[in-house]
């Protein structure tokens, strides 16, 4: 009775073409990674590491002036309502808000509300769909809130 001997060529192939078949996979996954996301998360990485210094000294102070701020997507615009830390509203501000979708950087637009009642704040827009808000409010001494919602509009 003559059976199949396992030979050094057989485990030469079987050994290659199992690392061959693991070594192709890791490719494919590693492209298909490059592709859909290369790595980089700012324009600029490097400024915005300087930055971040100043923005946390930026928030101590956001912090202490104890404002808050509220937003809502309407039909065809903006609203926001500020709040100063007793719950009073603020008047008399520069509110602006800086749009942009939450996946890209397409689409981004910048409008500016105006006051149309006591700490209520409208802009009026043409959105449609999901995007993150950057709703910037300073009054005349030059304090500042900044605050970051994602809202969807109809």
């Amino acid at each position: 009775m003559s059976g199949f001997t396992i030979k050094g060529w057989h485990v030469a192939v079987a050994v290659t073409t199992f690392f061959g078949v693991i070594i192709a996979v890791n490719a494919i996954f590693l492209t298909l990674a490059y592709r859909t996301h290369p790595g980089q998360v700012a324009n600029k990485p490097y400024e915005a590491g300087l930055l971040y210094n100043a923005e946390l000294q930026r928030q101590r102070r956001q912090a202490e002036l104890g404002w808050r701020a509220a937003a809502e997507a309407r039909p065809r615009e903006l609203a926001v309502w500020l709040r100063d830390r007793d719950g009073a509203p603020l008047s008399g501000l520069t509110v602006s808000a800086d749009l942009q979708r939450p996946a890209t950087g397409h689409g981004r637009t910048t409008i500016t509300l105006t006051e149309t009642g006591s700490g209520l704040y409208i802009g009026r827009t043409g959105l449609a769909g999901t995007w993150d808000a950057a709703i910037s409010a300073r009054d005349a001494a030059g304090q500042e809130l900044v605050a970051s919602r994602r809202l969807t509009w109809p």
